[in-house]
């Protein structure tokens, strides 16, 4: 029997959970014992994330076209995350403004290698990977990402005094968007239609990415404020 996208995906994101216990940012923000700085760091960092993951995920959309071997079905859905990424880019800009970050403080900003691995690992998938079995790897983790900017939305709030604008960077990840999801599910459909998911590589790509966003968080846990 045919696999469908709702099995793929579902069995993917059951097998790739995160482990959240080992996120160790999170909690202590959540908390309200994180260093303002360390806040500060999370906005810096994600300047730069957000630059790279435009760029990664038009990329993948283009390939997905231009590609003869590929699904040009599944460019929708890279089409509109690059979409959304400008969007976020957007908002960080007002959370930056509450944490009192103004733009020669983000050019001045050196990044840190171990907040900059998810970007650089999605940038070698927009060149190396099948788009179809990297929706799958972003599905897995950006079910991981929207709860911990949950978390941290609450605990901004909460512990810190932001305003409910200042988080709506956290809005924009933390609540569902069915849209995107039925555009995840018909890329899946798409590559799978078109016999170009590889399973293994999907999880592969899937874990490593949930590896490297563990980095992200805890490397804000350890390292010192920036300069």
């Amino acid at each position: 029997m045919a696999r469908t996208a709702e099995e793929v995906v579902a069995k993917a994101v059951r097998e790739l959970a995160p482990d959240t216990a080992a996120n160790r940012f999170v909690p202590l923000v959540a908390a309200g014992e994180a260093a303002r700085e360390s806040i500060a760091a999370f906005v810096l960092e994600q300047h730069h994330i957000i630059a790279s993951d435009r760029r990664s995920f038009h990329r993948l959309a283009r390939r997905a076209v231009t590609d003869q071997s590929a699904a040009p079905e599944v460019a929708p859905f890279f089409d509109a995350l690059a979409q959304g990424e400008t969007v976020a880019l957007e908002r960080l800009g007002v959370l930056a403004d509450a944490c009192a970050l103004d733009d020669a403080a983000v050019r001045a900003y050196e990044p840190r290698a171990g907040c900059q691995a998810y970007p650089a690992y999605a940038a070698w998938l927009a060149l190396q990977a099948e788009p179809a079995d990297v929706v799958i790897a972003l599905t897995v983790n950006f079910a991981a990402w929207g709860d911990y900017c949950a978390a941290m939305r609450e605990a901004l709030r909460e512990h810190y005094g932001f305003s409910a604008e200042a988080c709506g960077f956290f809005d924009f990840f933390a609540e569902p968007d069915p849209k995107a999801a039925e555009q995840g599910l018909s890329a899946v459909q798409a590559g799978l239609d078109a016999d170009r998911v590889t399973e293994r590589l999907a999880h592969r790509y899937g874990r490593l990415l949930q590896a490297y966003e563990l980095m992200f968080w805890n490397t804000l846990a350890t390292a010192p404020a920036p300069r």
